[in-house]
């Protein structure tokens, strides 16, 4: 598309504002409405912010202004907001790219694919529940018969919901986004939507613009949806599995290989690239699994409907969804990556986790296809395997003692990172929960 292009595009569209939209270290959507008369200047100069206001942007109050340029390839209407279009922006500091935003981080590690020839393409499958507030201050499903024991795959509770989710659809369809099925999930009100695949970059772009369409539909709807990784204690959590393989061309995928002994249909490129996620998956779990209550979901242990989908064990497997990977043949499917995740981010420590184990030539040994849930800790432990992280102390503690990350994606931006995620523990160990109070109050 051209400057010429777009405008064209945006007057037989009757758009009035474009939203000038960047995410925070979080993932969470930014963004200035810029009256279509100015939309020239956010592929100049750019829309200006103070970075100091928005989380992990590395700035000061006496900071230069975060410049947000525009992508013009990402120009989109917002269906579900009349007369608003949408576009991508990149974050620039005196007219340069800016090492703390992550899409720009993402960028320069598609660039080292780049240099080799290759390409990502990447799927997210994200997973959301709605749900509505209760007269009580709580919260419960947005369909208050969504009651059932073991949930997924429910007819009702995908019918009662299906106002929501044709909405939600026709939204994402109508913006580019191949909706290919979208399945109720195993907790109650918990929902999921598969998207088409596109190289990692787009795939990014399109996660953002579904929560925002999905939050802002949900709204609409008098009811609230979540990407909170676990908002039920007894119930599965929300995670955002990331299928991955490289391409030379786009259309070749380099980590198929039909010919494969272990029968996985994996290229010995495959096997490098997951022996690097391996490697480094402690600490890759503080950028796939990054918020205290991720850690509620990466527990080890069963669900109220006595499944789980956790990937609690630094492991892989044929189709063993009880490993953190797993491997669909032919391509990788990381399933440590949850609802809350920036996807920008963590799709750009994958690459450089992955390049390091292809860098090193890493063999992430033999598959494990057993269900490790009934395993004994000793019987782990002489099979090699280690459990992930089971709090954001934990994880971030293996992110600050590995020096990969650091290395590829900016010394300042991870302790940024760091700083923001040891805030967040502190914060969280400060606070007095209901189950202490509950436990506490009149114990002794």
């Amino acid at each position: 598309m051209t400057p010429a292009g777009a405008r064209s595009f945006l007057a037989e569209n009757r758009v009035r504002f474009v939203l000038a939209q960047f995410v925070d270290i979080h993932g969470v959507a930014k963004a200035k409405a810029v009256p279509v008369s100015h939309f020239d200047d956010i592929l100049t100069d750019g829309a200006g912010f103070a970075g100091f206001a928005v989380w992990g942007l590395g700035q000061e109050p006496h900071s230069p202004d975060y410049m947000a340029v525009g992508d013009l390839q990402t120009l989109s209407l917002v269906p579900w907001q009349p007369g608003f279009a949408r576009i991508v922006c990149d974050g620039r500091v005196k007219g340069q790219p800016w090492p703390f935003d992550t899409r720009f981080l993402l960028k320069q590690q598609l660039d080292r694919l780049r240099a080799r020839g290759w390409m990502m393409n990447t799927g997210l499958e994200p997973e959301f529940m709605l749900v509505r507030r209760n007269e009580n201050g709580g919260f419960g499903p947005a369909d208050d018969t969504d009651r059932l024991d073991k949930p997924c795959y429910d007819y009702k509770g995908l019918s009662r919901s299906r106002a929501f989710i044709e909405r939600l659809v026709e939204s994402l369809q109508a913006v580019g986004l191949d909706v290919f099925q979208v399945d109720h999930e195993d907790a109650n009100g918990q929902f999921e939507v598969n998207f088409t695949y596109a190289d990692a970059l787009t795939t990014a772009d399109r996660m953002i613009l579904l929560r925002m369409g999905a939050c802002e539909i949900a709204h609409e709807f008098g009811a609230i949806c979540t990407f909170m990784p676990k908002p039920l204690s007894n119930r599965t959590g929300s995670g955002m599995h990331m299928h991955i393989s490289l391409s030379d061309s786009g259309t070749s995928n380099l980590f198929l290989d039909r010919s494969d002994r272990r029968q996985l249909g994996l290229s010995g490129l495959a096997y490098q690239f997951l022996g690097g996620l391996m490697a480094h998956a402690p600490a890759l779990t503080a950028i796939c699994a990054p918020c205290v209550n991720s850690y509620k979901r990466l527990v080890v242990g069963r669900s109220f409907s006595g499944a789980t989908w956790a990937p609690a064990y630094i492991s892989y497997g044929d189709n063993n969804r009880t490993s953190m990977v797993r491997i669909p043949f032919g391509r990788i499917e990381l399933r440590l990556p949850d609802s809350s995740a920036n996807p920008y981010l963590a799709t750009a420590a994958v690459i450089a986790a992955g390049l390091d184990g292809i860098e090193r030539g890493l063999d992430p040994g033999d598959p494990l296809n057993i269900n490790l849930y009934t395993l004994t800790p000793d019987e782990l432990r002489q099979k090699g395997v280690q459990v992930l992280p089971q709090s954001l102390h934990e994880a971030v503690a293996a992110l600050a003692a590995d020096p990969l990350f650091s290395t590829q994606l900016g010394a300042d931006f991870i302790a940024e990172f760091i700083r923001l995620k040891q805030m967040e523990w502190v914060d969280y160990h400060r606070s007095v929960s209901d189950w202490e109070v509950s436990r506490y109050l009149e114990f002794f």
